[in-house]
């Protein structure tokens, strides 16, 4: 099986462009945890100069976000997520069309047995004359021909049923388009919109952090020119005893 598939180019370039997406959706979620473990460090850093409402509202934030992630782990990784998907129409039709020609291989040579020799099958030895994955790949390269040939075919029909439309077929088409193109705008537009609400929470959230360390640094600062103050008072009243 192994042989067979990485002979086919269609599988290579499907098993390629999975493993481009694994990868891009892996780095976004690893991307996602880092700045989870951010907040994190932040909040145990700066708790001695929150208020128990500031603490709250960012374990909240916190909580929400590992929800977030958890449910975009699943929905890359998930039995129903984009990964099983993505394989599903990249990968199993060139997988049944191995299958497929397997079986066709078997019932006309009446095999009663076909084994996977990448499989942990154990075999001990096996005449090449027997072995298959040649044929398999010959009958492939026949029925994507033949899919090719259909593939031509439908899309010249397609061409020429397009040509022949009337104005209010294309009128609908037209609309349906326009539709279509609407709600991608109005569902960026509301994607935005959460964005930037998201931004302007941060920023609030910032200025608080940034106001809280300003009051700490003065309240340090008082209590450090007070007790200067208070030595320098104790200092000069020794002077006057003596």
């Amino acid at each position: 099986m192994d042989y067979i598939l990485q002979s086919i180019p269609q599988y290579i370039e499907a098993q390629n462009a999975l493993n481009d997406k694994v990868a891009k959706w892996r780095a976004n979620l690893d991307k996602e945890a880092r700045q989870i473990e951010v907040m994190k460090t932040d909040l145990s850093n700066e708790k001695a100069i929150l208020t128990q409402e500031l603490i709250e509202e960012r374990e909240e934030d916190i909580e929400v976000k590992q929800q977030a992630l958890r449910k975009l782990e699943s929905l890359y990784f998930g039995p129903d997520g984009d990964m099983y998907i993505m394989r599903k129409k990249l990968i199993q039709p060139i997988q049944d069309q191995v299958y497929n020609a397997i079986q066709t291989i078997a019932s006309r040579k009446k095999y009663d047995f076909v084994f996977d020799k990448s499989s942990e099958l154990v075999m001990l030895y096996s005449n090449k004359k027997h072995d298959i994955s040649p044929l398999v790949l010959k009958l492939i390269k026949i029925d994507v021909k033949k899919q090719d040939k259909r593939d031509k075919i439908a899309e010249r029909k397609k061409l020429l049923d397009s040509e022949g439309k009337s104005e209010e077929a294309k009128a609908r088409e037209a609309k349906k388009e326009a539709l279509k193109q609407k709600r991608l705008s109005d569902r960026e537009a509301k994607l935005k919109a959460i964005e930037e609400k998201r931004q302007e929470r941060l920023k609030a959230r910032e200025e608080k952090r940034r106001l809280l360390l300003e009051k700490k640094e003065a309240l340090k600062k008082a209590r450090e020119e007070a007790k200067k103050k208070k030595l320098e008072e104790s200092s000069g009243s020794e002077e006057k005893k003596e």
